[in-house]
Protein backbone atom coordinates (compact mmCIF):
# COMPACT_ATOMS: atom_id res chain seq x y z
CA UNK A 1 0.00 0.00 0.00
CA UNK A 2 1.38 3.40 -0.95
CA UNK A 3 1.99 6.13 1.63
CA UNK A 4 -0.76 8.18 0.01
CA UNK A 5 -3.24 5.31 0.42
CA UNK A 6 -2.24 4.96 4.08
CA UNK A 7 -2.86 8.69 4.61
CA UNK A 8 -6.27 8.45 2.97
CA UNK A 9 -7.16 5.43 5.11
CA UNK A 10 -6.07 7.22 8.29
CA UNK A 11 -8.11 10.27 7.27
CA UNK A 12 -11.21 8.15 6.70
CA UNK A 13 -10.77 6.44 10.08
CA UNK A 14 -10.36 9.81 11.79
CA UNK A 15 -13.44 11.15 10.08
CA UNK A 16 -15.40 8.13 11.26
CA UNK A 17 -14.17 8.54 14.84
CA UNK A 18 -14.65 12.30 14.88
CA UNK A 19 -18.04 12.36 13.17
CA UNK A 20 -19.87 12.25 16.49
CA UNK A 21 -21.68 8.93 16.00
CA UNK A 22 -24.10 8.43 18.87
CA UNK A 23 -24.47 5.06 20.53
CA UNK A 24 -27.81 3.58 21.67
CA UNK A 25 -27.41 4.48 25.35
CA UNK A 26 -28.47 7.53 27.32
CA UNK A 27 -24.96 8.74 28.12
CA UNK A 28 -24.21 8.99 24.45
CA UNK A 29 -27.65 10.26 23.37
CA UNK A 30 -27.64 12.96 26.07
CA UNK A 31 -24.20 14.18 24.97
CA UNK A 32 -25.61 15.51 21.68
CA UNK A 33 -25.74 19.33 21.67
CA UNK A 34 -29.20 20.78 21.17
CA UNK A 35 -29.48 22.45 17.74
CA UNK A 36 -29.32 26.22 18.25
CA UNK A 37 -32.52 27.04 16.40
CA UNK A 38 -34.66 25.64 19.22
CA UNK A 39 -33.28 27.79 22.02
CA UNK A 40 -33.37 30.85 19.78
CA UNK A 41 -37.04 30.32 18.85
CA UNK A 42 -38.56 30.64 22.36
CA UNK A 43 -42.19 30.08 21.32
CA UNK A 44 -44.05 27.39 19.38
CA UNK A 45 -47.65 26.36 18.71
CA UNK A 46 -49.03 22.98 19.81
CA UNK A 47 -51.96 21.67 17.71
CA UNK A 48 -54.19 19.00 19.27
CA UNK A 49 -56.38 17.72 16.47
CA UNK A 50 -57.87 14.29 15.93
CA UNK A 51 -60.84 11.98 16.55
CA UNK A 52 -61.32 13.52 20.02
CA UNK A 53 -62.24 16.75 18.22
CA UNK A 54 -65.54 15.14 17.17
CA UNK A 55 -67.30 14.71 20.54
CA UNK A 56 -65.39 17.83 21.71
CA UNK A 57 -66.81 17.30 25.17
CA UNK A 58 -64.01 17.33 27.67
CA UNK A 59 -61.91 16.84 24.55
CA UNK A 60 -59.17 14.24 24.85
CA UNK A 61 -60.21 13.50 28.41
CA UNK A 62 -63.10 11.74 26.69
CA UNK A 63 -60.67 8.88 26.11
CA UNK A 64 -60.80 7.98 29.77
CA UNK A 65 -64.46 7.14 29.34
CA UNK A 66 -63.51 4.55 26.75
CA UNK A 67 -60.90 3.09 29.08
CA UNK A 68 -63.56 1.86 31.45
CA UNK A 69 -63.49 4.83 33.82
CA UNK A 70 -67.21 5.52 33.79
CA UNK A 71 -67.13 9.18 34.70
CA UNK A 72 -70.77 10.23 35.30
CA UNK A 73 -70.60 13.32 33.07
CA UNK A 74 -69.46 11.25 30.11
CA UNK A 75 -71.93 8.43 30.79
CA UNK A 76 -74.78 10.94 30.75
CA UNK A 77 -73.39 12.70 27.69
CA UNK A 78 -73.18 9.46 25.70
CA UNK A 79 -76.62 8.23 26.81
CA UNK A 80 -78.20 11.51 25.80
CA UNK A 81 -76.47 12.05 22.46
CA UNK A 82 -75.45 8.68 21.00
CA UNK A 83 -77.21 5.32 20.46
CA UNK A 84 -76.47 2.27 22.65
CA UNK A 85 -73.35 0.43 21.63
CA UNK A 86 -71.71 3.48 20.03
CA UNK A 87 -67.92 3.01 20.14
CA UNK A 88 -65.06 5.50 20.04
CA UNK A 89 -64.15 4.22 16.60
CA UNK A 90 -67.58 5.33 15.37
CA UNK A 91 -66.48 8.96 15.74
CA UNK A 92 -63.90 8.59 12.93
CA UNK A 93 -66.24 9.12 9.93
CA UNK A 94 -67.37 12.40 11.55
CA UNK A 95 -63.81 13.77 11.63
CA UNK A 96 -64.39 15.49 8.30
CA UNK A 97 -62.04 18.52 8.09
CA UNK A 98 -64.18 20.05 5.35
CA UNK A 99 -63.23 23.60 6.36
CA UNK A 100 -59.54 22.83 6.84
CA UNK A 101 -57.30 25.18 4.86
CA UNK A 102 -53.62 24.61 5.53
CA UNK A 103 -52.57 28.01 4.17
CA UNK A 104 -55.08 29.80 6.40
CA UNK A 105 -53.76 27.88 9.39
CA UNK A 106 -50.13 28.66 8.63
CA UNK A 107 -50.97 32.33 8.06
CA UNK A 108 -52.37 32.43 11.61
CA UNK A 109 -49.32 30.61 12.97
CA UNK A 110 -46.95 33.04 11.26
CA UNK A 111 -48.93 36.02 12.60
CA UNK A 112 -48.51 34.70 16.16
CA UNK A 113 -44.76 35.28 16.19
CA UNK A 114 -44.13 31.60 16.97
CA UNK A 115 -41.09 30.04 15.33
CA UNK A 116 -42.18 26.39 15.27
CA UNK A 117 -45.29 24.23 15.44
CA UNK A 118 -45.95 20.77 16.88
CA UNK A 119 -48.80 18.88 15.20
CA UNK A 120 -50.37 15.79 16.78
CA UNK A 121 -49.84 13.22 14.05
CA UNK A 122 -51.18 10.42 16.29
CA UNK A 123 -52.54 10.57 19.80
CA UNK A 124 -53.24 7.78 22.30
CA UNK A 125 -56.22 6.39 20.39
CA UNK A 126 -53.90 5.52 17.48
CA UNK A 127 -55.63 7.42 14.65
CA UNK A 128 -52.97 8.87 12.34
CA UNK A 129 -53.37 12.14 10.46
CA UNK A 130 -51.45 10.70 7.53
CA UNK A 131 -52.04 7.57 5.48
CA UNK A 132 -49.74 5.35 7.50
CA UNK A 133 -49.28 1.87 6.09
CA UNK A 134 -48.98 0.70 9.70
CA UNK A 135 -52.43 2.03 10.64
CA UNK A 136 -54.70 0.48 8.03
CA UNK A 137 -58.22 1.93 7.96
CA UNK A 138 -57.50 3.98 11.07
CA UNK A 139 -56.05 7.08 9.47
CA UNK A 140 -57.22 10.31 7.86
CA UNK A 141 -56.64 9.07 4.30
CA UNK A 142 -58.78 5.94 4.65
CA UNK A 143 -61.43 7.37 7.01
CA UNK A 144 -63.02 10.77 7.58
CA UNK A 145 -61.28 13.57 5.63
CA UNK A 146 -59.69 11.17 3.09
CA UNK A 147 -56.69 13.55 3.12
CA UNK A 148 -53.07 13.47 4.27
CA UNK A 149 -53.40 16.26 6.82
CA UNK A 150 -49.79 16.10 7.98
CA UNK A 151 -48.53 16.58 4.43
CA UNK A 152 -50.88 19.51 3.80
CA UNK A 153 -49.73 21.33 6.93
CA UNK A 154 -46.03 20.54 6.38
CA UNK A 155 -46.17 21.71 2.77
CA UNK A 156 -48.03 24.94 3.57
CA UNK A 157 -45.75 25.71 6.51
CA UNK A 158 -42.62 25.38 4.40
CA UNK A 159 -44.09 27.23 1.45
CA UNK A 160 -45.59 30.20 3.30
CA UNK A 161 -43.44 30.63 6.43
CA UNK A 162 -39.93 30.18 7.81
CA UNK A 163 -41.25 28.24 10.80
CA UNK A 164 -39.86 24.87 11.88
CA UNK A 165 -42.02 21.75 11.58
CA UNK A 166 -42.53 19.66 14.69
CA UNK A 167 -44.53 16.43 14.90
CA UNK A 168 -46.11 14.88 18.00
CA UNK A 169 -46.37 11.08 18.15
CA UNK A 170 -47.83 8.91 20.90
CA UNK A 171 -45.79 5.78 21.53
CA UNK A 172 -48.64 3.68 22.90
CA UNK A 173 -52.27 3.18 21.87
CA UNK A 174 -55.04 2.38 24.32
CA UNK A 175 -57.04 0.21 21.94
CA UNK A 176 -54.34 -1.74 20.14
CA UNK A 177 -54.45 -5.49 20.90
CA UNK A 178 -50.67 -5.89 20.54
CA UNK A 179 -49.99 -3.19 23.11
CA UNK A 180 -52.50 -4.75 25.49
CA UNK A 181 -50.86 -8.14 24.99
CA UNK A 182 -47.43 -6.70 25.75
CA UNK A 183 -48.83 -4.93 28.83
CA UNK A 184 -50.35 -8.19 30.06
CA UNK A 185 -46.91 -9.75 29.62
CA UNK A 186 -45.42 -6.93 31.72
CA UNK A 187 -43.59 -5.67 28.63
CA UNK A 188 -41.37 -8.73 28.35
CA UNK A 189 -42.62 -8.98 24.75
CA UNK A 190 -42.22 -6.15 22.25
CA UNK A 191 -44.84 -6.92 19.62
CA UNK A 192 -46.36 -3.43 19.55
CA UNK A 193 -43.24 -1.26 19.18
CA UNK A 194 -41.71 -3.59 16.60
CA UNK A 195 -44.80 -3.84 14.41
CA UNK A 196 -46.54 -0.50 14.99
CA UNK A 197 -44.99 2.34 16.98
CA UNK A 198 -41.38 2.30 15.81
CA UNK A 199 -42.21 1.74 12.11
CA UNK A 200 -44.52 4.77 12.33
CA UNK A 201 -41.73 6.91 13.76
CA UNK A 202 -39.33 5.95 10.97
CA UNK A 203 -42.14 6.60 8.49
CA UNK A 204 -42.94 10.17 9.59
CA UNK A 205 -39.28 11.14 9.90
CA UNK A 206 -38.39 9.88 6.43
CA UNK A 207 -41.56 11.21 4.81
CA UNK A 208 -42.02 14.64 6.45
CA UNK A 209 -38.51 15.39 7.77
CA UNK A 210 -39.58 17.21 10.97
CA UNK A 211 -37.08 19.36 12.82
CA UNK A 212 -38.73 18.54 16.13
CA UNK A 213 -40.06 15.18 17.32
CA UNK A 214 -42.37 15.45 20.33
CA UNK A 215 -42.73 11.96 21.81
CA UNK A 216 -45.43 11.16 24.38
CA UNK A 217 -47.50 8.35 25.88
CA UNK A 218 -45.09 5.74 27.21
CA UNK A 219 -47.99 3.66 28.59
CA UNK A 220 -45.97 2.95 31.76
CA UNK A 221 -43.55 0.92 29.65
CA UNK A 222 -39.77 1.39 30.10
CA UNK A 223 -37.58 2.96 27.45
CA UNK A 224 -36.01 -0.43 26.65
CA UNK A 225 -39.43 -1.71 25.61
CA UNK A 226 -39.70 1.16 23.13
CA UNK A 227 -36.05 0.80 22.02
CA UNK A 228 -35.89 4.55 22.51
CA UNK A 229 -32.11 4.88 22.51
CA UNK A 230 -31.85 2.70 19.41
CA UNK A 231 -34.30 4.89 17.55
CA UNK A 232 -32.67 8.13 18.76
CA UNK A 233 -29.23 6.86 17.71
CA UNK A 234 -30.62 6.32 14.20
CA UNK A 235 -32.34 9.73 14.30
CA UNK A 236 -29.13 11.53 15.26
CA UNK A 237 -26.74 9.48 13.09
CA UNK A 238 -28.52 8.48 9.91
CA UNK A 239 -31.91 10.17 9.50
CA UNK A 240 -32.47 12.94 6.93
CA UNK A 241 -32.81 15.45 9.80
CA UNK A 242 -29.88 14.23 11.88
CA UNK A 243 -28.21 17.65 12.06
CA UNK A 244 -31.25 19.79 12.86
CA UNK A 245 -33.80 17.63 14.67
CA UNK A 246 -34.73 18.35 18.28
CA UNK A 247 -36.35 15.83 20.64
CA UNK A 248 -38.00 15.99 24.04
CA UNK A 249 -37.82 13.73 27.10
CA UNK A 250 -40.87 11.42 26.86
CA UNK A 251 -39.28 8.18 25.73
CA UNK A 252 -40.30 5.72 28.43
CA UNK A 253 -41.33 5.39 32.05
CA UNK A 254 -39.11 7.46 34.39
CA UNK A 255 -37.23 9.05 31.47
CA UNK A 256 -39.15 12.33 31.55
CA UNK A 257 -37.17 15.25 32.99
CA UNK A 258 -34.10 12.98 33.10
CA UNK A 259 -33.02 12.14 29.55
CA UNK A 260 -33.63 13.55 26.09
CA UNK A 261 -32.91 16.62 23.99
CA UNK A 262 -34.88 19.04 26.16
CA UNK A 263 -37.11 18.52 29.20
CA UNK A 264 -40.88 18.94 29.47
CA UNK A 265 -41.18 17.38 32.95
CA UNK A 266 -44.97 17.78 33.35
CA UNK A 267 -47.76 19.42 31.39
CA UNK A 268 -47.96 23.15 32.11
CA UNK A 269 -44.54 23.00 33.77
CA UNK A 270 -43.31 26.24 35.37
CA UNK A 271 -40.31 25.82 37.72
CA UNK A 272 -40.11 29.56 38.46
CA UNK A 273 -36.31 29.45 38.50
CA UNK A 274 -33.44 28.84 36.09
CA UNK A 275 -32.80 25.21 35.13
CA UNK A 276 -29.42 23.87 34.04
CA UNK A 277 -31.00 21.88 31.19
CA UNK A 278 -33.02 23.33 28.32
CA UNK A 279 -36.74 22.90 28.92
CA UNK A 280 -40.15 23.66 27.45
CA UNK A 281 -43.48 24.57 29.05
CA UNK A 282 -46.49 23.32 27.10
CA UNK A 283 -49.70 25.07 28.10
CA UNK A 284 -53.21 25.16 26.61
CA UNK A 285 -55.15 28.36 25.97
CA UNK A 286 -58.24 26.46 27.16
CA UNK A 287 -57.18 25.77 30.73
CA UNK A 288 -59.32 22.62 30.97
CA UNK A 289 -58.46 20.88 27.73
CA UNK A 290 -55.85 20.38 25.01
CA UNK A 291 -58.36 19.65 22.23
CA UNK A 292 -61.38 21.69 21.15
CA UNK A 293 -64.19 21.73 23.71
CA UNK A 294 -67.72 22.77 22.75
CA UNK A 295 -68.74 23.38 26.36
CA UNK A 296 -65.93 25.86 27.11
CA UNK A 297 -66.84 29.27 28.50
CA UNK A 298 -64.88 32.51 28.13
CA UNK A 299 -63.47 32.21 31.64
CA UNK A 300 -61.89 28.88 30.69
CA UNK A 301 -59.51 30.60 28.25
CA UNK A 302 -56.30 32.25 29.34
CA UNK A 303 -56.25 35.99 28.72
CA UNK A 304 -53.52 37.58 26.63
CA UNK A 305 -52.13 39.14 29.82
CA UNK A 306 -51.81 35.66 31.35
CA UNK A 307 -50.19 34.25 28.23
CA UNK A 308 -47.61 37.03 28.00
CA UNK A 309 -46.81 36.70 31.70
CA UNK A 310 -46.25 32.97 31.21
CA UNK A 311 -44.07 33.56 28.14
CA UNK A 312 -41.91 36.13 29.92
CA UNK A 313 -41.43 33.94 33.00
CA UNK A 314 -40.64 30.90 30.86
CA UNK A 315 -38.02 32.64 28.73
CA UNK A 316 -36.50 34.37 31.77
CA UNK A 317 -35.97 30.94 33.34
CA UNK A 318 -34.35 29.51 30.21
CA UNK A 319 -37.36 27.72 28.71
CA UNK A 320 -39.45 27.74 25.55
CA UNK A 321 -43.24 28.15 25.57
CA UNK A 322 -45.36 25.72 23.52
CA UNK A 323 -48.81 27.30 23.30
CA UNK A 324 -51.63 24.87 22.51
CA UNK A 325 -54.78 25.30 20.43
CA UNK A 326 -57.49 22.75 19.57
CA UNK A 327 -59.07 22.99 16.10
CA UNK A 328 -62.61 21.68 15.45
CA UNK A 329 -63.43 18.36 13.80
CA UNK A 330 -64.28 20.22 10.57
CA UNK A 331 -60.93 22.01 10.47
CA UNK A 332 -61.57 25.46 11.92
CA UNK A 333 -59.37 27.42 14.31
CA UNK A 334 -62.10 29.14 16.32
CA UNK A 335 -61.92 32.95 16.80
CA UNK A 336 -60.81 32.86 20.46
CA UNK A 337 -57.69 30.87 19.53
CA UNK A 338 -57.00 33.01 16.47
CA UNK A 339 -57.38 36.19 18.52
CA UNK A 340 -54.99 35.03 21.24
CA UNK A 341 -52.36 33.97 18.71
CA UNK A 342 -52.56 37.24 16.78
CA UNK A 343 -52.46 39.25 20.02
CA UNK A 344 -49.27 37.41 20.93
CA UNK A 345 -47.86 38.31 17.52
CA UNK A 346 -48.76 41.98 17.99
CA UNK A 347 -46.94 42.02 21.31
CA UNK A 348 -43.88 40.25 19.92
CA UNK A 349 -43.56 42.74 17.06
CA UNK A 350 -42.73 45.37 19.68
CA UNK A 351 -41.11 43.28 22.40
CA UNK A 352 -39.68 40.29 20.55
CA UNK A 353 -36.19 41.79 20.73
CA UNK A 354 -36.18 40.83 24.40
CA UNK A 355 -37.49 37.30 23.69
CA UNK A 356 -35.92 35.79 20.56
CA UNK A 357 -32.22 34.86 20.60
CA UNK A 358 -31.86 35.80 24.26
CA UNK A 359 -30.54 33.81 27.20
CA UNK A 360 -31.20 33.86 30.91
CA UNK A 361 -29.57 36.72 32.80
CA UNK A 362 -27.83 36.36 36.17
CA UNK A 363 -31.16 37.27 37.83
CA UNK A 364 -34.47 35.94 36.56
CA UNK A 365 -36.78 38.33 38.40
CA UNK A 366 -36.32 41.53 40.33
CA UNK A 367 -35.45 41.50 44.02
CA UNK A 368 -37.29 44.77 44.75
CA UNK A 369 -40.29 45.09 42.43
CA UNK A 370 -42.57 42.05 42.02
CA UNK A 371 -43.71 41.03 38.54
CA UNK A 372 -40.51 42.10 36.78
CA UNK A 373 -38.58 39.48 34.77
CA UNK A 374 -35.24 39.70 32.94
CA UNK A 375 -33.53 38.31 29.84
CA UNK A 376 -30.07 38.93 28.38
CA UNK A 377 -28.88 39.41 24.79
CA UNK A 378 -25.13 38.75 24.77
CA UNK A 379 -24.51 40.12 21.28
CA UNK A 380 -25.65 43.62 22.25
CA UNK A 381 -24.80 43.23 25.94
CA UNK A 382 -28.36 44.31 26.66
CA UNK A 383 -30.55 43.42 29.62
CA UNK A 384 -34.31 43.35 29.03
CA UNK A 385 -36.67 44.07 31.89
CA UNK A 386 -40.33 43.08 31.43
CA UNK A 387 -42.97 45.05 33.32
CA UNK A 388 -46.19 43.05 33.57
CA UNK A 389 -48.10 46.12 34.80
CA UNK A 390 -47.65 49.84 34.13
CA UNK A 391 -46.63 51.68 37.32
CA UNK A 392 -49.21 54.18 38.56
CA UNK A 393 -46.68 56.57 40.12
CA UNK A 394 -44.74 57.35 36.94
CA UNK A 395 -41.56 55.41 37.73
CA UNK A 396 -40.27 51.96 38.53
CA UNK A 397 -37.45 50.81 40.77
CA UNK A 398 -35.29 47.93 39.58
CA UNK A 399 -33.07 46.40 42.22
CA UNK A 400 -30.92 44.09 40.08
CA UNK A 401 -29.16 46.28 37.45
CA UNK A 402 -25.79 47.77 38.39
CA UNK A 403 -25.56 51.01 36.42
CA UNK A 404 -22.60 52.91 34.98
CA UNK A 405 -22.01 56.30 33.38
CA UNK A 406 -22.82 54.78 29.98
CA UNK A 407 -26.12 53.20 30.99
CA UNK A 408 -29.04 53.80 28.66
CA UNK A 409 -32.67 52.78 29.19
CA UNK A 410 -35.07 52.49 26.25
CA UNK A 411 -38.75 51.63 26.32
CA UNK A 412 -39.15 49.28 23.35
CA UNK A 413 -41.43 50.82 20.75
CA UNK A 414 -40.88 54.31 22.20
CA UNK A 415 -37.56 56.06 22.96
CA UNK A 416 -34.87 56.51 25.65
CA UNK A 417 -36.07 57.26 29.18
CA UNK A 418 -34.63 59.27 32.06
CA UNK A 419 -33.25 57.40 35.04
CA UNK A 420 -31.14 57.85 38.15
CA UNK A 421 -28.98 55.46 40.17
CA UNK A 422 -30.00 54.26 43.59
CA UNK A 423 -27.76 53.47 46.53
CA UNK A 424 -26.26 51.03 47.23
CA UNK A 425 -27.45 49.54 43.92
CA UNK A 426 -30.38 49.62 41.55
CA UNK A 427 -31.99 52.13 39.24
CA UNK A 428 -35.12 54.26 39.18
CA UNK A 429 -36.58 54.63 35.69
CA UNK A 430 -39.02 57.45 34.92
CA UNK A 431 -41.82 56.40 32.60
CA UNK A 432 -43.57 58.82 30.23
CA UNK A 433 -47.18 59.89 30.57
CA UNK A 434 -48.84 58.39 27.49
CA UNK A 435 -52.39 58.17 26.25
CA UNK A 436 -53.62 54.69 25.26
CA UNK A 437 -52.99 55.53 21.60
CA UNK A 438 -49.39 56.50 22.33
CA UNK A 439 -48.52 53.32 24.23
CA UNK A 440 -46.10 51.08 22.30
CA UNK A 441 -48.23 48.04 23.12
CA UNK A 442 -51.28 47.11 25.16
CA UNK A 443 -50.00 44.43 27.52
CA UNK A 444 -46.67 44.25 29.35
CA UNK A 445 -43.80 46.57 28.46
CA UNK A 446 -40.10 46.05 27.98
CA UNK A 447 -37.13 48.17 29.01
CA UNK A 448 -33.78 47.64 27.22
CA UNK A 449 -30.86 48.47 29.48
CA UNK A 450 -27.37 48.81 28.01
CA UNK A 451 -24.13 49.88 29.68
CA UNK A 452 -24.97 47.75 32.72
CA UNK A 453 -21.95 46.74 34.75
Amino acid sequence: MSSRSVCVLILLVCLGVCSGQYEPNWDSIDSRPLPEWFDQSKIGIFIHWGIFSVPSYGSEWFWWYWQGQKIPDYVNFMAKNYPPGFQYQDFAPHFTAEFFDAKHWTDIFAASGAKYIVLTTKHHEGFTLWGSKYSWNWNSVDVGPKRDLVDEIATALRKNTDMHLGLYHSLFEWFHPLFREDANNKFTTTLFPQEKSLPELYEIVNKYKPELLWSDGDGDAPDKYWNSTGFLAWLYNESPVRDTVVTNDRWGKDIICTHGGYYTCTDRYQPGHLLKHKWESCISIDQRSWGFRRDATLSDYLSIEQLIATLVETVSCGGNLLLNIGPTHDGRIVPIFEERLKQMGQWLKVNGEGIYNTTAWRAQNDSVTPGVWYTWRPQEKAVYSFLLSWPSNGSIVLGEPVVSDSTQVVLLGYKPLKWEPLKPSGIQVYLPTLSPGQMPCSWAWTLRLTGIA
